[in-house]
């Protein structure tokens, strides 16, 4: 699980420590690292720390032969791993935005080159990238991230079609994310003049770790969804992009800063990490607005049975309007 040290990626790996698993969890903050492994032992599994800078590819490479040496065999290899600068396009500057490109696209593909050969090598294995809603939609104040969001699922889609060619029964997924309450608002480097937040509605880490276990155990899937919010949105630009883009350009930038002014001290994270020598935990500052719920989330996971419920809904309708007729 690389990003393991809070938001999404830790709650995936507290999830999966539920199940009694094995995780190896990866990130460069060693305070972080140490507090999730100790929430992955309570819930019931074991955990491996691994500090690693997910930008360096001899790292990666060095990480998976460890986690292999210490744990066994990768089944389920998750990437997670971002960071950021919120700012207007021209405010960052191309060291920033090569940093930013490194962490949260090339990292995605370091790890998967990485785990990639030795899942097909013993003939299993899945991989799930972790995406965006801004995988499909970009949105103001975030082109480095919106651009990196873009590049792994155009990855994703082109390694998707090699193993599905090559048969390989090696499986990747990926599950594209709302806004969702993480200590990224925390600890993103920043250069708005008040403090980001997500854009409502927010969901807790929960909601996408339970739709990431689930992608994992069935990734027969090319892709999965999370939230009404991520749904709407990729319908909506699908169907008028161009009108999507004049709403964005209206709304985008003042839905992502709160009231409060931005500290000038606030940690950022984009060159060290921000948990270093503190833990932001799994959750960000926005708890008391966030949902631990989703019923598109609910839906996409029992899609079978929804479905055989709406077929069995539509003939009982269908048995009933005969009936009338006949009558």
């Amino acid at each position: 699980m690389t990003g393991a040290s809070g938001g999404i990626g830790r709650a995936t790996a507290i999830a999966f420590g539920r199940r009694g698993a094995h995780v190896a969890l990866i990130a460069r903050g060693e305070k972080g690292l140490e507090a999730a492994a100790q929430e992955v032992r309570a819930a019931g599994g074991q955990a491996l720390c691994v500090q690693v800078d997910v930008a360096d590819a001899e790292q990666v490479e060095q990480a998976v032969a460890r986690i292999e040496h210490e744990l066994g065999p990768v089944d389920v290899w998750v990437n997670v791993a971002f960071t950021s600068v919120f700012s207007r396009f021209e405010g960052i500057t191309a060291k920033e935005f090569a940093r930013v490109t490194e962490v949260s696209y090339l990292g995605y593909v370091y790890a998967t080159k990485a785990v990639l050969p030795r899942m097909k090598e013993r003939g299993r294995g899945v991989i799930v990238q972790v995406g965006s809603a801004l995988a499909y939609r970009g949105i103001p104040l975030q082109t480095a991230y919106c651009g990196a969001k873009h590049a792994i699922q155009g990855f994703h889609e082109s390694l998707r079609c090699e193993l599905l060619h090559d048969k390989s029964p090696v499986k990747v997924t990926m599950v594209q994310m709302p806004a969702v309450n993480t200590p990224q608002f925390s600890w993103v480097l920043s250069r708005l003049p008040r403090r980001p937040q997500p854009v409502p509605p927010i969901y807790q880490p929960e909601v996408a770790a339970r739709m990431v276990v689930h992608a994992a155990d069935h990734p027969e899937r090319r892709e999965y969804w999370v939230g009404g919010s991520t749904v709407g949105t990729l319908a909506a630009n699908a169907v008028a992009p161009g009108l999507l883009d004049r709403y964005l350009a209206r709304t985008g930038v003042s839905s992502q800063q709160t009231d409060e002014t931005q500290p000038p001290d606030a940690p950022a994270n984009l060159w060290e990490p921000a948990d270093a020598s503190k833990d932001f935990g799994t959750h960000g500052r926005f708890d008391s607005r966030s949902t631990g719920r989703s019923v598109q989330t609910w839906a996409s996971r029992h899609h079978g049975l929804l479905g055989a419920s709406v077929a069995a809904a539509a003939a009982a309708a269908g048995a009933s309007s005969a009936l009338v007729r006949r009558r």
